[in-house]
């Protein structure tokens, strides 16, 4: 039997359930990609086309719209109509956060 009895309950009432952490892991897994993270990064100031975002990171229209499916689902990116046009932005500020906290663990 463990001397730390107590702090083992603690920290075993204090676990998220299975269906969260499944969750956590598969949200992490979308920023996994190195491209998924170019377009939240191109997002990082302001909303843009699809095209706009190919041209800005040099790739096709079709490789970005998969992507952003993908950050769509993920609840991680939101977009909008204007006409013909779907323009898409980050989410909330939570994408924000979640970005410039890596990026700063990534830098020490």
């Amino acid at each position: 039997m463990s001397e730390n009895k107590d702090l083992l309950e603690r920290v075993e009432l204090d676990l998220p359930d299975e269906e969260s952490l499944y969750d956590l892991a598969e949200l992490f897994k979308v920023f996994g990609d190195t491209t998924r993270i170019r377009i939240l990064y191109a997002l990082f100031e302001s909303e843009l086309c699809v095209c706009d975002i190919a041209e800005v990171l040099n790739m096709t229209q079709s490789a970005i719209s998969h992507q952003l499916r993908v950050l769509k689902q993920a609840r991680l990116v939101r977009s909008r109509r204007e006409g013909k046009q779907i323009y898409y932005f980050l989410a909330d500020d939570h994408v924000r956060t979640i970005l410039g906290q890596g990026m700063e663990h990534v830098g020490e």
